[in-house]
């Protein structure tokens, strides 16, 4: 959420960012701030009429002292008249706070002067190319034919389980995931990350601390009964952890890794762009996530992109890193790098995680604070990647790979595998 005092210090140029984003009510920001101006007149109204039933209340004790009943009788009705003045200015001042709020959180995170032009994934800027598009062999095919040829992942089990996007890994396939979830695990421990294991479900304020809510509430599986959410990443719990806490500058940076299965209703995703494991409901994701010193973040940026790339290095694909421009951003983040990954056999890049920066904008919904030298306690940045989200990982994996005679596995995964060719 944004602050307040960022929209007062310059509305023209929070409006000018929000247009770069392409938020399509950039006026809400007068809005915002009339509410806002209307907020502190009625708390200045009710300051001023309970300081003066205060000094009146303390007159009337005076009075009494000095026998002087009547000019205290008096004053009690002075008194009485301006408490019922007290009880609907505090009506309508939690009212104007509340309507301050609603619309308060309707407006994205401002984007950073970083983030390129534009509105739609093509005008995406690649900042960066890696690793070598395999030439395949004349009958190579794309992974949803693989996965069949190989008995390695059962779509329509899946399906009859519980729907589409609910793929049933068996054998090597779920071998596969396994290690690759594992091997994400040891390389971001090794990294200084420390490893949870978050539940899968959260509340509504875990989901709106965020930026899911109320952004994002048609995109996440919900259960009315209990009023909780399926996570649709480990982000939300992960960062979550930290929420209402003030810590000492000498905590930072907090640096969190989890695997956790992933839900997201994908709602209205159709076509060959989602078929196979390009697009599912429920995915298995390895995350990471920082919360670090504002004076560090876009340092911290730096290093979560080059940390991602090593992993995808490892993995011997080859490779793009995008910096999303304004209309392709998430609604919570001020900066996004996106890596993708070459799929050979369907010939497109796919895209395998997502590393940002939000700045404060977690932070101030979360109340995650810190203690600076002074003492005065401050937002703190948050930034979170992931590292990595499994399935089109595996869809390069088995189509980059493939042989005549199998798929054959990169080296890096042997170890955790216990086998070297899927066949």
């Amino acid at each position: 959420m944004l602050q307040l005092q960022v929209l007062r210090q310059d509305p023209e140029k929070v409006k000018q960012k929000l247009v770069h984003k392409h938020f399509g009510s950039p006026e809400l920001v007068d809005t915002i701030l009339a509410l806002d101006d209307e907020r502190k007149r009625l708390q200045l109204e009710f300051d001023n009429n309970q300081a003066k039933v205060n000094s009146t209340s303390k007159e009337i004790g005076m009075l009494m002292g000095k026998g002087q009943k009547e000019e205290a009788e008096a004053k009690k009705q002075e008194v009485a008249a301006l408490k019922t003045t007290l009880q609907p200015i505090a009506d309508k001042l939690a009212e104007t706070e509340k309507q301050l709020q609603d619309e308060l959180v309707k407006l994205p995170n401002l984007p950073s002067d970083l983030v390129p032009a534009g509105k739609l994934p093509a005008d995406n800027l690649t900042v960066k190319e890696g690793g070598t598009k395999p030439a395949l062999y004349a009958g190579a095919v794309p992974h949803w034919d693989l996965i069949k040829k190989y008995d390695i992942i059962d779509f329509e089990t899946g399906a009859k389980i519980t729907g589409s996007g609910f793929p049933l890994y068996k054998g090597k396939g779920a071998k596969l995931q396994r290690a690759l979830i594992q091997y994400f695990l040891d390389y971001n421990t090794a990294a200084g990350y420390t490893e949870y294991l978050p539940p899968l479900m959260v509340n509504e304020m875990s989901a709106y601390s965020t930026g899911q809510l109320p952004d994002k509430e048609g995109q996440m599986y919900y259960m009315p009964a209990d009023n909780y959410y399926m996570i649709p990443t480990a982000e939300v719990p992960v960062t979550n952890i930290f929420r209402d806490t003030i810590l000492k500058d000498s905590d930072l940076p907090l640096q969190m890794t989890a695997y956790t299965p992933c839900f997201r209703r994908e709602a209205g995703s159709f076509g060959a762009d989602v078929r196979g494991l390009n697009r599912l409901h429920q995915f298995d994701k390895v995350e990471i996530v920082q919360i670090v010193h504002p004076d560090k973040s876009y340092e911290v940026l730096d290093q979560m992109v080059a940390h991602v790339e090593k992993l995808v290095q490892s993995l011997e694909l080859p490779y793009r890193i995008l910096r999303l421009c304004g209309g392709d951003m998430s609604f919570a983040s001020a900066l996004t790098y996106d890596f993708e990954v070459y799929s050979a056999a369907q010939q497109k890049w796919l895209e395998v995680s997502s590393v940002s920066n939000f700045e404060t904008f977690q932070a101030n919904r979360m109340k995650v604070r810190f203690k600076d030298e002074k003492g005065k306690p401050q937002l703190a940045h948050t930034l979170n990647g992931s590292s990595m989200a499994l399935p089109r990982i595996v869809a390069a994996l088995l189509e980059n790979n493939q042989q005549e005679d199998g798929i054959v596995m990169p080296e890096v995964l042997r170890p955790y595998l216990g086998f070297d060719k899927i066949s």
